[in-house]
């Protein structure tokens, strides 16, 4: 079970607590960002159970529109999604505006999730390379073009689809075209967008730049949620406050501390702040685990993604020093990190899920039942920096 840290001050709530998208109160004002290969369906819906199903909005990793002749429904894992997610989006990213609402309307006729969003913020070569994902950012009127084709068939489709957008600042620091961005996304009818304070040419690298984000929230007229840093309770607060956004979507904090929503749940329902034991942190793999076979992962896929989380949950393990008496010192601290080291290793060197299961229920009973999870101690979350992306004619014809 959490344990409520020895305080008798409640936490303190932001400005905002929640949004509207449409018809829909968002309550807490948060989204789990999407991101390729992390959030399926099972990271979701774990870190909905562990939010206490007070999450905000889910949204799909993006699923490509320009790769068939014709949009297949059957062809997309990344569609799939399960009643508990809701409310819940799909978002989609291509080039082509004829491509991209075409799978709009298959996808809000046949699926029915809340809303649909186009990525105009993935950095990868692999697609803002070809003219998709921030590459609309370097062809704004491409981008108008979709949103509009979108919306239009949105609009004629018989179903009550909310449209949004997930957009960076600008290609580089040279052309953040951001306010243009928002411009043309409530002039086609957006409804929430969504900015992620970096350039695409930053990638992940170095800090999101929130006073652009806040110039942003400032002029909209539709609700804006930042996105960038965020990996706490304090930091969402402070961001919501500071720079007048609806709200915070949060990535990499969530790989690494999958129950930061609660915690932010908790802080905006004026709930004292909880800690997390390491005991209720092994806790999470059988749960995880499920969640992968449901969702018709293979043993060895569903080990990989295990040993991905223990590499993250392990970092912010430390000396729950008020159930095992130790006082603070640097030899105290240092023996909790070699047996926080000792857990991980445990858990990396499994040689199949069963074993890993069974290693997390040991080490519970043993050298894990005097740590705690201390999302605080986590750390270089940012990825490598990249310098320049190389073009060809992916610009070329329409």
């Amino acid at each position: 079970m959490l344990k409520t840290v020895e305080s008798s001050k409640k936490a303190e709530k932001p400005a905002r607590i929640s949004f509207r998208l449409r018809g829909l109160e968002v309550f807490p004002n948060t989204i789990l960002s999407p991101m390729d290969g992390v959030t399926d369906a099972p990271f979701r819906r774990l870190c909905r159970v562990l939010s206490g199903n007070r999450m905000g909005l889910l949204v799909s990793e993006f699923v490509p529109t320009d790769g068939d002749a014709v949009f297949n429904l059957d062809g997309h894992r990344q569609l799939r999604f399960f009643p508990e997610e809701r409310p819940f989006g799909v978002q989609i990213f291509g080039r082509f505006p004829d491509k991209m609402a075409a799978a709009a309307k298959k996808i809000a006729v046949a699926l029915k999730p809340d809303f649909i969003e186009v990525n105009a913020g993935c950095p990868a070569p692999k697609v803002a390379g070809k003219g998709s994902g921030s590459g609309l950012l370097r062809d704004l009127p491409r981008l108008q073009e979709i949103l509009h084709e979108v919306r239009a068939t949105l609009d004629t489709c018989g179903v009550d689809m909310p449209l949004t957008l997930k957009c960076r600042i600008g290609w580089d620091s040279e052309s953040i075209n951001v306010m243009e961005t928002l411009r043309i996304a409530e002039g086609e009818g957006v409804e929430m967008l969504t900015v992620h304070g970096r350039t695409r040419l930053q990638g992940y690298n170095g800090l999101a730049d929130w006073d652009w984000i806040g110039k942003v929230a400032a002029a909209a007229k539709i609700p804006v949620i930042g996105n960038g840093d965020v990996n706490s309770v304090d930091v969402a607060r402070e961001r919501i406050n500071n720079y007048g956004v609806d709200g915070v979507s949060i990535g990499r904090g969530a790989m690494h501390n999958p129950w930061i929503f609660g915690q932010i749940a908790d802080a905006w329902e004026g709930k004292p702040a909880h800690e997390i034991t390491a005991v209720e942190a092994l806790d999470v793999f059988p749960l995880y685990y499920g969640f992968k076979i449901e969702d018709g992962s293979t043993d060895k896929g569903a080990e990989g993604r295990l040993k991905q989380l223990a590499a993250r949950l392990c970092k912010g393990f430390c000396l729950d020093e008020r159930d095992c008496g130790v006082t603070r010192c640097d030899d105290a601290a240092n023996g909790a990190d070699d047996v926080a080291m000792q857990v991980r290793q445990a858990l990396l060197s499994s040689t199949c899920a069963a074993e890993l299961l069974d290693r997390a229920q040991s080490l519970k009973e043993g050298l894990a039942k005097d740590l705690k999870f201390d999302p605080d101690r986590l750390v270089n979350l940012n990825g490598a920096k990249e310098t320049e992306l190389k073009f060809g004619d992916q610009f070329k014809g329409r």
